[in-house]
């Protein structure tokens, strides 16, 4: 939604440029992401986050934002930690028959304090961007 997807976005780019990501600020953004998981392997943030900075990371488990989160720990070379496997287990368990994902809540900003977006493709595209990021992860 805001801090999950803004964490996902710098370390995603600073993986493309080459950044070294054995930087302490790295490792802050790590364990900050850890913190924030979920008791069911998910991450989650509320669009209330925007005006109250206290919910940053904190919100219901979605495909999308649980995504965002694992691109961010993918991204920052930790495919073989626990956190990466419980949030790929989030995916997988929540993956309905036909192979996609639900998103049950707001997943995206139109303007903050505004409006709110429902992306109704962010729950199918994000999780299996994600999983394929993690199996080639695992192939290296």
């Amino acid at each position: 939604m805001n801090y999950i997807y803004g964490t996902w976005s710098v370390l995603r780019g600073l993986a493309a440029i080459g950044e070294n990501l054995d930087q302490e600020y790295v490792h802050r953004a790590v364990r900050w992401l850890e913190k924030h998981q979920n008791p069911d392997g998910g991450w989650g943030e509320t669009c209330e986050s925007y005006d109250r900075p206290e919910l940053a990371g904190i919100g219901p488990s979605i495909p999308s934002q649980t995504a965002w989160a694992l691109l961010a720990l993918l991204a920052a070379g930790r495919a073989h930690t626990e956190a990466v496997e419980r949030g790929v287990h989030y995916l997988l368990d929540s993956q309905g028959a036909d192979g996609t994902w639900e998103d049950p809540f707001w997943n995206g900003t139109g303007f903050p304090g505004v409006f709110m977006l429902q992306y109704h493709l962010y729950s199918k595209y994000f999780p299996l961007w994600a999983l394929g990021v993690y199996q080639r992860a695992l192939d290296d």
